[in-house]
């Protein structure tokens, strides 16, 4: 099942990406982090630096997404 909300992926990103299995929460706050990467409002951490590279907003929507669907404490 493709996301939706996630665009401009590199073909390994997008492998990576597609074969976490998510639920509509993990794929809402994926959509939600990548959003805010776009605007350039995501930071590292909190009061972190802004995070500029798109590979470290897609691990870091991808570990987020987890949490959301539960599949690691949080």
């Amino acid at each position: 099942m493709p996301l939706t909300g996630v665009t401009a992926l590199s073909g390994e990103q997008y492998q990576m990406v597609n074969n976490m299995k998510m639920n509509k929460k993990g794929e809402a706050k994926m959509s939600k982090v990548m959003g805010e990467y776009k605007d350039k409002e995501l930071h590292s951490g909190k009061g972190g630096k802004v995070v500029k590279s798109r590979d470290q907003a897609i691990a870091i929507a991808l570990s987020e997404a987890a949490k959301a669907m539960g599949r690691y404490k949080k």
